[in-house]
């Protein structure tokens, strides 16, 4: 059997060590809805407590079925995106809003 291709997922967080591997079609499915729904909302960001939220009506059945607990996964997926700059937190704001790195 060969095994599932997995992709690495960061955290920002200073002294946090570390990497969590998800299976990459999580990830790419995740990031796609991810980029797509805080793109949308444009330069006044999008709430992060609403994302989960926002991605699941996205989901088709079999990949709400086949991808397990959501939040956990879509955390996972938005630290990698800020670490690797394609998903950034509105400075000073709180509570936290994402923006993608032209908006920021």
């Amino acid at each position: 059997m060969v095994a599932e291709p997995r992709t690495p997922c960061r955290t920002p967080a200073k002294d946090r060590d570390g990497v969590t591997n998800i299976p990459t079609w999580k990830f790419d499915l995740l990031r796609g809805h991810i980029l797509d729904i805080v793109g949308a909302a444009g330069p006044d960001g999008f709430p992060m407590a609403e994302l989960s939220a926002a991605i699941a009506p996205r989901l088709t059945d079999d990949e709400t079925a086949r991808l397990g607990k959501l939040g956990w996964h879509m955390m996972a997926v938005k630290l990698e995106m800020e670490v690797a700059g394609d998903l950034a937190r509105m400075p000073k704001v709180t509570p936290q809003r994402l923006v993608l790195p032209a908006s920021a």
